[in-house]
């Protein structure tokens, strides 16, 4: 791994926000989950959260240039699901939805624990995740159209916690599991040794200060033995 790429992968996991994330409820479109995800890795968000329902869930390759790899993507089959992990990290609920008690999405105190819902392209939030809300939440529109790009809107809410967060210093101190960011350093600086652990099921070693692969004679001896795969076809 290149000192560069070992500073910004050290950056990157510096400025991760553990108690921020997105709740994509019943989202559709592989597009948007895409952008979604995209925008999530620029405001630092470390995961998001999805509700859907089907077994399969795909995310465009394309619209997410590469970010799934630095974002985790937790699936949920209900809200319910979704709703108990946000209450496990004691976040607010923040979703979506126009309703009477709706405040601007900027009115918003994004420092404290917090959970976004978007709805999906259709129907919005569901009913469970609108009874969940600590606050339902708008943007508000003077034009014709009634609502956004979900990507789009989901985009400005996490931007403006960004602004919050970073007006509060909550940036630049790195709040990750250690062990985490040992795995995400040597699978995304490593990647080579990393597939070839994954294929010969040899655990992964330690990343030094430097960047680089500390591990013992044995490991070693085991990364360059012959690979079982090959040896079968």
């Amino acid at each position: 791994m290149s000192p560069e790429r070992f500073a910004r992968i050290n950056q990157m996991l510096d400025n991760r926000q553990i108690d921020l994330t997105v709740c994509l409820d019943k989202v559709h479109k592989t597009n948007n989950i895409a952008a979604v995800i995209r925008s999530a890795d620029c405001v630092g968000i470390h995961q998001i959260h999805a509700v859907w329902p089907d077994i399969d869930m795909r995310v465009s390759g394309n619209t997410a240039s590469g970010s799934q790899q630095w974002v985790k993507t937790i699936k949920h089959y209900r809200f319910e699901e979704a709703e108990q992990a946000f209450n496990a990290q004691n976040m607010q609920i923040l979703t979506t939805t126009f309703s009477d008690t709706a405040v601007d999405y900027r009115d918003i105190d994004y420092t404290k624990p917090t959970a976004i819902v978007m709805g999906n392209e259709r129907d919005g939030t569901s009913p469970e995740a609108i009874a969940a809300a600590s606050q339902h939440i708008l943007i508000p529109m003077i034009g014709m159209v009634q609502s956004l790009n979900v990507s789009v809107a989901a985009a400005l809410v996490m931007y403006e916690a960004q602004r919050q967060r970073q007006l509060a210093n909550m940036y630049g101190t790195r709040k990750l599991d250690h062990a985490y960011c040992q795995t995400m350093l040597f699978e995304q600086g490593h990647p080579v040794y990393a597939k070839a652990c994954r294929r010969k099921q040899i655990p992964y070693p330690s990343i030094d200060e430097q960047g680089q692969i500390v591990a013992s004679t044995e490991w070693w001896q085991r990364m360059r033995a012959p690979d079982p795969q090959a040896l079968t076809c």
